[in-house]
C-alpha cells in the first residue's frame, strides 16, 4: 500500500521513517510512503505564506485552503478509488487497532497534518477527509500522530512483521491487553520465569497467558474489560491468575 504524508515538515516523516519495522517495510517495497510539502503549492506572491487570519476573528491563525487543495491534487491522479484521507485532529474519532486494520486494508491512506489553529474547512470538504484523533490531547502539528498510525497500519500489511502470526497475539488484537513476557536469564535478581513457560507443556502455557492476558487487562483497562464475553474457561482463567498473583504476594 502507499501513504502519502501532507505536511509542512516532510523531512520530519521521512527521516523517522527509515528506520525499524516501516524502514525495512519501505525497503522491501511492501508499501511506500511520500511526504507532500504544501509551503511549496503556496503563492509565490505571498512569500510562500500558507496561513492567515481567522474570519470572525479569534486567536492564532489558520492554514489556507489552496495549498492543501493544490498539493492534494499533485498526487491525486495516482490514488486508487481504494483510498482514505485522514485529517489529524483531536476533534476526531479515536484511531484504535480495529481501524489501524481497517486502513491496512486500502491502496491509498493520505494523511493531512494541520498546524496553527486547524485547517480552512473547506480544504477538508474537498478532500473529503475523515478526522482522527490518537488521545485527547493537543499537540503542536499532525506529524507525530500521522506517524504514529502509519507505524500501527504498517504492522498490519501482510508480510511487514515477517511473522504475521505476531500481530494476533499483541496487545488490543483481540481486546485484551498481552500477556508478561520473559527471556533469558531464568533468575535475575531474585525474580524466576514462572515455571509454567519452563514445562514445555504448550497447552497448560497457552491457558496461564490467556489468563494472565484477562488479569492484566482488568486491573490495567477495566474500560477494555468491562467490553469483553468471557466464557466459562476465561473466567476460570482469571480466577487461577488473580490466584497465583495473591499467593505470589504473600510469600
Amino acid at each position: 500500500m502507499n501513504f502519502y504524508v501532507l505536511t509542512l515538515f516532510p523531512e520530519l516523516i521521512t527521516q523517522s521513517c527509515r528506520y525499524s519495522i516501516v524502514g525495512r517495510a519501505i525497503m522491501e517495497e511492501r508499501l511506500t510512503l511520500e511526504a507532500i510539502c504544501y509551503r511549496d503549492f503556496a503563492d509565490e506572491n505571498r512569500k510562500r505564506r500558507v496561513d492567515d487570519y481567522t474570519y470572525g476573528g479569534g486567536a492564532g491563525m489558520v492554514i489556507q485552503p489552496g495549498p492543501i487543495v493544490r498539493s492534494f491534487r499533485s498526487i491525486e491522479t495516482r490514488l486508487s478509488p481504494r483510498r482514505r484521507v485522514i485529517y489529524v485532529t483531536p476533534q476526531g474519532r479515536l484511531f484504535d487497532e480495529q481501524l489501524a486494520i481497517e486502513l491496512s486494508q486500502e491502496d491509498d491512506v493520505v494523511f493531512l497534518c494541520g498546524h496553527y489553529e486547524g485547517v480552512d474547512e473547506r480544504a477538508l470538504d474537498i478532500l473529503n477527509a475523515e478526522c482522527v484523533s490518537i488521545g485527547d490531547y493537543v499537540l503542536s502539528g499532525g506529524e507525530l500522530p500521522a506517524l504514529v498510525m502509519i507505524d500501527a497500519i504498517a504492522r498490519r500489511i501482510p508480510g511487514v512483521l515477517h511473522n504475521d502470526e505476531s500481530a494476533d497475539i499483541e496487545s488490543l488484537s483481540d481486546g485484551t491487553l498481552e500477556y508478561p513476557q520473559y527471556t533469558r536469564p531464568v533468575e535475575f535478581e531474585g525474580r524466576r520465569v514462572p515455571e509454567i513457560l519452563l514445562s514445555g507443556h504448550h497447552a497448560n502455557i497457552g491457558k496461564w497467558r490467556r489468563g494472565q492476558s484477562l488479569m492484566r487487562t482488568k486491573e490495567r483497562r477495566p474500560d477494555l474489560f468491562e467490553k469483553l464475553e468471557l466464557t466459562k474457561e476465561d473466567r476460570m482463567l482469571l480466577i487461577a491468575a488473580e490466584d497465583e498473583k495473591t499467593q505470589q504476594q504473600t510469600v
